[in-house]
């Protein structure tokens, strides 16, 4: 391995802990804290007098300009982390102050189209932009700092993007609940405070190594497009479908997670399975890229991914899991495995990626290529949760299940298990189609090719 660091002595300057790992988790919980939309959306849609399926679009928008963002904005990133962590750290702040203000807004004026496409515009489009330069800024200097464990160092970080849902959940509605009149929109405005100042630490610590110079090999003064073409471009679109398909399942199924959870018989423990399946998101970031670490080549992981997910689909259609899975604990185990390895695979797609693409184009221009590819999944923020809500609401037919309250009272709650299952057969089909392209498209690194030939001159 060319080595690029000069290695420089003692000091919390040169330190990869303080200078990358944690302006890392820093900028990445913060910004992860967009999957919380859940928590809050029925209260944002009561408060300002819309349906939720109105307010819904914001948190699709969020997605949406996460991707292009980090697809348009990756040469920024690879030029100048400073100015892209600073970029991400007012815009995200930013967004969140003015989604503040137009629920405010919207409480005075029930029903305002300008309250609605001011959210839209704050958390989708704002925010979107604070969260694609925040989610890339961080990762290439993490790969330079730790080098031999670029898995480990990036699945760390993407980590923190996962968890940080687990982390704010519970603060967020313990702010809900001690807030008083008006919470949703104070929520806002004190968390933008909050993630700003968490944000600008980072900005701050976030250094590349002193001493590390361009590769003078692949990417070197060479565009993004050009370093691409460096292999058959059909390993690039290869590499940019199954990431797509990936989201686009695993938003599919975690979109409908607790309707399903509810559907086999327990929806007293929506809120416990909901944080476990957080972890294994989280721990699928950083448990699956450090494995990789280990592998010739980081595409067996997506093959990994991908047959997983395949078996517990497969077995939960073959069983009707979902439709039969109430009063059945053999039956309710596989459900919740599915929907724990589909979070796990969810998450390792998303931290494997950059070392993925660093394997096979190197390091000159990771920032940028890592920003297009992430393109996918702001189409798949589109499609993926879409995708399963139009299929629920045409297959099948709603059924009403009792849930017994804490209180002994008996409510009453909707659910589509041939919906859920429905879902099922479409994700399966395009798993199948991602590990196709898996194994077809992608081909091997330059590190797995020199690894087979030693072995067969052995």
């Amino acid at each position: 391995m060319e080595e690029n660091v000069k290695t420089q002595k003692g000091g919390w300057r040169s330190n990869k802990w303080i200078r990358a790992a944690i302006p890392a988790l820093l900028l990445h919980c913060s910004i992860g804290t967009v999957y919380c939309w859940s928590i809050f959306s029925q209260e944002i849609a009561d408060y300002i007098g819309f349906s939720k399926g109105a307010t819904e679009w914001a948190f699709s928008f969020a997605i949406f300009f996460l991707g292009m963002s980090a697809a348009f904005l990756g040469n920024v990133v690879e030029k100048d982390i400073h100015k892209s962590s600073l970029i991400a750290a007012i815009c995200f702040a930013l967004g969140m102050a003015g989604t503040g203000f137009f629920i405010y807004y919207g409480g005075q004026h029930q029903g305002s189209p300008l309250a609605l496409i001011g959210i839209y515009v704050s958390y989708g489009f704002i925010m979107g932009i604070g969260l694609g330069t925040g989610y890339l800024s961080p990762v290439k200097t993490l790969m330079l700092w730790f080098e031999d464990k670029k898995g480990l160092a990036t699945g760390l970080a993407v980590a923190g993007f996962g968890a940080a849902k687990a982390i704010a959940s519970p603060i967020m509605q313990a702010l809900l609940n001690g807030l008083g009149e008006g919470a949703i929109y104070k929520m806002f405005f004190l968390l933008a405070g909050v993630y700003f100042v968490m944000m600008f630490v980072g900005h701050l610590l976030l250094k590349k190594p002193d001493g590390w110079h361009e590769p003078q090999k692949k990417g070197e003064g060479q565009s993004m497009l050009a370093v691409i073409k460096t292999k058959p471009i059909s390993n690039y679109i290869g590499i940019w479908l199954m990431f797509y398909i990936n989201i686009t399942c695993g938003l599919a199924l975690i979109s409908q997670e607790k309707m399903i959870v509810k559907c086999i018989g327990l929806a007293g423990m929506v809120g416990i399975i909901s944080t476990i399946s957080a972890i294994f998101n989280a721990g699928g970031r950083l448990g699956f890229s450090a494995w990789a670490d280990c592998m010739k080549d980081r595409n067996t992981v997506y093959k990994m991914i991908f047959v997983l997910s395949i078996v517990f689909t497969g077995l939960v259609i073959i069983t009707g899991g979902i439709k039969n899975g109430e009063g059945n604990v053999v039956l309710m185990i596989l459900v919740l495995g599915l929907i724990f390895v589909v979070n796990a695979g969810y998450g390792g797609g998303f931290s494997n990626v950059p070392t993925l693409l660093s394997d096979h184009y190197g390091m000159g221009n990771i920032s940028a290529i890592h920003g297009l590819t992430l393109s996918a999944w702001a189409f798949a923020g589109l499609t993926g949760n879409q995708m399963a809500t139009w299929i629920v609401n045409t297959f099948g037919s709603p059924d009403q299940i009792e849930h017994a309250l804490a209180d002994g009272t008996v409510e009453m709650i909707e659910v589509n298990p041939t919906g859920y299952q429905c879902v099922l057969y479409a994700t399966v089909v395009l798993y199948i189609l991602a590990l196709i392209i898996c194994l077809v498209l992608v081909k091997p690194t330059d590190k797995a090719l020199e690894a087979k030939k030693a072995k067969a001159g052995s």
